[in-house]
């Protein structure tokens, strides 16, 4: 039974997700908005919000810290430090938006657009 499981399971090992959520949220962030799938959007969206939290929190070097070891891309985590975090500082939180967008050509799957509000 998964009584109050909150994650999913979007790859066939726990490696994989990881990477693959990794990937996701610092292509939001460096880009503003991507086209994927709602269950990746949903799984993806928690993990931008944070990121963005603990940047405007504090400018500790266990702050920047963090954010580094999650988004493991230079120009992400430069940007959430220096852009986004002027950019957000009255809001307190609901940094992402999801949208539908329609079905993918290829086979037919829904998608949705995340993007930094």
């Amino acid at each position: 039974m998964r009584h109050k499981v909150k994650k999913v399971k979007l790859g066939s090992d726990k490696d994989h997700t990881t990477s693959l959520l990794r990937n996701l949220a610092m292509s939001v962030i460096i880009y503003e908005k991507v086209k994927t799938t709602p269950k990746r959007a949903k799984a993806v969206q928690p993990i931008i919000d944070r990121m963005i939290s603990i940047a405007k929190k504090s400018d500790t070097l266990h702050a920047i810290r963090e954010i580094e070891k999650n988004l493991q891309h230079e120009n992400s985590s430069k940007k959430i430090l220096e852009v986004l975090k002027e950019k957000y500082k009255d809001r307190d939180s609901g940094f992402t938006r999801i949208t539908k967008v329609g079905l993918r050509k290829g086979d037919g799957a829904p998608m949705v657009q995340i993007e930094l509000v």
